[in-house]
């Protein structure tokens, strides 16, 4: 007879509290274990955390500073605020929120102390008519230029500031005599604050959002590029064995690239902010990376086709597969190639000399495979052994525009971006 294990609601107070501490300690060290995890993962992250904590600890000397404390008061708290809202963990997205605020503050501020002025020609009556009709217009006029896409992906957070600003500033006017010096040392402090967290974001261990976008599109064209490498060994062995395809990480890396379209576009926005790089510098062509991306993309999805086909049951290599398995190989060896070689164009910021070679002969071999589809005959073939083999060589012909394609977007952010020229070797 099976007897059930009493249960924690009727057990006595000291083995509640044996178990509950059991819990409590296997809890703690899950945490533990998840909190490590994530620092291993990225330990610029850890970095991050104490870059904020020195932030607010800087910003809060003025509390300390007995002389600074005097001149500005309780408006203190507007630096500390920025630093909160403003620390990013990229430069790119630091500057672009910081430089939104400051100039979202000081121009709804001098708007606001404007209004205010104008409201106090109208008479003591008329003040609150003529402020409401102002906050009404201005508020409503830029909620409504935030739904313009291009003001919506870098200017949303200063358009916000400035309705918010400009709000306090010209509502409180109406109770508060000194506009002016409250306008001022509000737009003092957040620029303090602001100056604070670009200093500490900017020289101590940056992290340049314009790098991670460089690094993602390159690391993307790569991942297809060892796909294809891969593809035609995979494929014809699993003809010739027989045998079920184990998962291979070089297979499966080109699906990240299914769903990197909003990633390389917020990155490439706050890419724009980061004025200052040595390796980019001014009036850099981010666009060309969503471009980029863009045809990677598009080529990953031709790319998913063939590993579908991959994992399809394959018993035999037929005749047919047998024909277009050398033509096949080669389209696949030199796409890899050229492809491998334009992430490398990208990361190290050099144009390849090699590229349309390797482009020349993907070209070469698509012809050679067309001539041989066209050329095979039918006439005593069993289609439903054809199909699938048919199926990988055509997706692979679709691929070869594609990766073209790619390779041109890649020349002309060499041209935009002067990417060096390989230096050429005199023979004496």
């Amino acid at each position: 007879m099976n007897i059930a294990a009493p249960s924690i609601e009727n057990a006595g107070p000291f083995t509640r509290a044996c178990v509950w501490h059991k819990l409590l300690a296997n809890k703690i060290v899950e945490v533990a274990e998840k909190i490590k995890k994530l620092g291993q993962d990225d330990p610029r992250r850890i970095v991050h955390s104490l870059k904020v904590g020195l932030a607010l600890t800087l910003v809060s000397l003025f509390y300390y500073i007995q002389p600074l404390y005097d001149r500005i008061g309780e408006n203190l708290i507007w630096a500390v605020m920025t630093v909160v809202l403003v620390f990013e963990f990229s430069v790119g997205a630091t500057l672009g929120k910081g430089l939104n605020r400051m100039l979202a503050t000081f121009s709804s501020g001098a708007l606001g102390f404007g209004v205010h002025y104008l409201a106090t020609l109208a008479g003591e009556k008329g003040e609150p008519i003529v402020l409401g009709f102002f906050v009404v217009i201005i508020a409503a006029t830029v909620t409504f230029v935030r739904f313009f896409p291009t003001m919506k992906t870098r200017y949303d957070y200063g358009l916000l500031i400035f309705i918010l600003t400009f709000t306090l500033v010209s509502v409180s006017s109406y109770r508060k005599d000194k506009v002016l010096r409250m306008a001022h040392q509000r737009v003092t402090t957040i620029i303090m604050g602001s100056f604070i967290t670009f200093v500490t974001c900017i020289c101590i261990c940056p992290v340049w959002i314009g790098e991670e976008l460089q690094n993602l599109v390159a690391n993307n064209i790569e991942k297809l590029g060892n796909f294809l490498q891969g593809f035609s060994g995979e494929y014809f062995k699993i003809s010739e064995d027989g045998q079920p395809l184990c998962d291979k990480p070089f297979l499966q890396g080109y699906k990240s690239l299914l769903t990197s379209k909003n990633t390389e576009e917020t990155m490439a926005n706050l890419a724009r902010w980061e004025l200052w790089h040595y390796r980019f510098g001014f009036r850099h062509p981010w666009k060309q990376y969503v471009k980029i991306g863009t045809l990677t993309r598009q080529c990953a999805y031709k790319i998913d086709t063939l590993n579908n086909c991959l994992n399809s049951k394959i018993q035999t290599l037929n005749e047919f597969g047998s024909k277009i398995q050398d033509p096949s190989t080669k389209i696949c060896s030199e796409s890899g190639k050229a492809l491998r070689e334009l992430a490398s164009t990208i990361k190290k910021m050099n144009q390849s000399t090699s590229v349309n070679a390797h482009i020349e002969n993907l070209k070469t071999a698509t012809e050679n495979l067309k001539f041989m589809l066209d050329t095979y005959h039918l006439k005593d073939a069993n289609l439903q052994d054809i199909i699938p083999s048919a199926e990988v060589a055509l997706t692979l012909i679709a691929v070869v525009p594609c990766i073209v394609k790619i390779a041109d977007a890649v020349h002309e952010l060499a041209s935009l971006a002067h990417f060096k020229t390989p230096a050429t070797r005199v023979s004496p």
